[in-house]
């Protein structure tokens, strides 16, 4: 974990907020600044500053990411209409904090291309 990342602080427990799921690798919970009705992040636990750092080594945190995402969209009711899954990667691709991130966003139809 990085001592100065927002969301390990999270994940270590030291910035409270609303778990919606959580298991030994991951964490999900609301995004403070949603663009959708359901708008959650989804973090790994393990500190990763970004999706272009990850390697080899990753791809079975990766797939867990994935298949934990699918189960929080069950979870929320999201599978039966549909939802997105976005890793924004970089500045240009907008990331905003350096730890890499899932958002999944459903509840809405939404529009192609994203912008």
């Amino acid at each position: 974990m990085s001592t100065d990342c927002l969301f390990c602080k999270i994940a270590k427990g030291d910035i409270p907020v609303t778990r919606v799921y959580e298991d030994e690798y991951s964490l999900c919970f609301p995004d403070i600044d949603p663009k959708a009705p359901t708008h959650l992040l989804l973090i790994p636990k393990h500190h990763i500053p970004s999706h272009a750092q990850t390697t080899v080594e990753h791809r079975q945190l990766l797939g867990h990411l994935l298949e934990a995402a699918a189960e929080v969209a069950r979870m929320e009711g999201l599978d039966a209409k549909g939802y997105r899954i976005v890793i924004n990667t970089g500045p240009d691709g907008g990331q905003s904090v350096n730890h890499l991130h899932l958002h999944i966003l459903g509840g809405r139809h939404m529009a192609w291309p994203p912008g």
